[in-house]
């Protein structure tokens, strides 16, 4: 019978390529127990790394794509009607502090402030998850550990955490890698050429100089394996940027002529 753990484990290595030192800090904090926050733009690796980190730690991983309709009861747990009466569910993260997962809150910010509190019990001196519903103080388990990430870009007044949940967090900062190094992490994610690979990241940069000046966000390394795909998969690779690149992040006409001239100019 398959355990709550092994159904979380990641039993594949997932592909990771570090940019500097983050996999030993991150050990570090794990070893520490402390909870992490990861920030960065959409698509540059977060939860590839986490991903990989846990798979590296041996740890389950139970992760929970968070949104504004989410309720502190869909992550901690509720009642559910049945023929013969009622059973409680554990939510993720009630789920996570019992069996010794990593528990990974993504895009923590499109949560209402009123659901993120409850993992206030969870991130300090305490490791504590007040089940109120079930009148149960869960003692989180050793191994747990809870991480959250979010993207800078999109913060604004209605959408930001709460100081007093951000010094809970020790932190990491993502970014795009450095073009060479992209070239090499989108080649060995597809199996496309690093010729090609790298003409991808120079479109990319080139979406990327746009930020602040049309564009909300630059082409993230995702859209980047994403257009190498279709490469690999004998799509044009002026029809394959298109497709990836240029159709998914804008509408504006004189942004995506922009971009298709460059497409064009780069892989003509």
């Amino acid at each position: 019978m398959t355990t709550l753990a092994q159904q979380y484990s990641i039993t594949q290595e997932p592909f990771y390529q570090q940019q500097s030192n983050e996999v030993a800090l991150y050990e570090a904090a794990y070893k520490a127990r402390l909870p992490v926050m990861v920030k960065g733009p959409t698509g540059c690796g977060k939860s590839r790394f986490i991903e990989y980190m846990a798979w590296k730690l041996g740890k389950p991983l139970i992760t929970v794509a968070c949104n504004e309709d989410m309720t502190a009861s869909d992550l901690v747990g509720r009642y559910l009607l049945e023929a013969n009466g009622t059973r409680w569910l554990d939510g993720p993260l009630t789920t996570a502090a019992r069996i010794g997962a990593i528990c990974y809150l993504d895009e923590i910010v499109e949560a209402r402030q009123d659901t993120t509190v409850v993992i206030h019990p969870l991130t300090d001196h305490r490791r504590q998850l007040p089940i109120d519903k079930k009148g149960e103080l869960l003692q989180a388990h050793p191994d747990f550990q809870l991480i959250i990430s979010y993207n800078p870009g999109y913060q604004s007044l209605m959408k930001d955490l709460k100081q007093s949940t951000k010094q809970r967090f020790v932190g990491f900062d993502f970014d795009y890698p450095a073009p060479e190094l992209e070239a090499r992490i989108i080649a060995t994610e597809t199996g496309i050429p690093l010729a090609d690979a790298t003409r991808l990241v120079k479109v990319g940069g080139v979406a990327r100089a746009l930020k602040g000046h049309g564009l909300d966000e630059g082409i993230s390394t995702r859209l980047l394996v994403y257009a190498a795909t279709l490469i690999n998969g004998e799509v044009a690779p002026t029809d394959a940027c298109r497709m990836a690149l240029v159709r998914p992040i804008t509408d504006d006409a004189d942004i995506r002529a922009t971009l298709d001239h460059a497409v064009d100019a780069i892989f003509g």
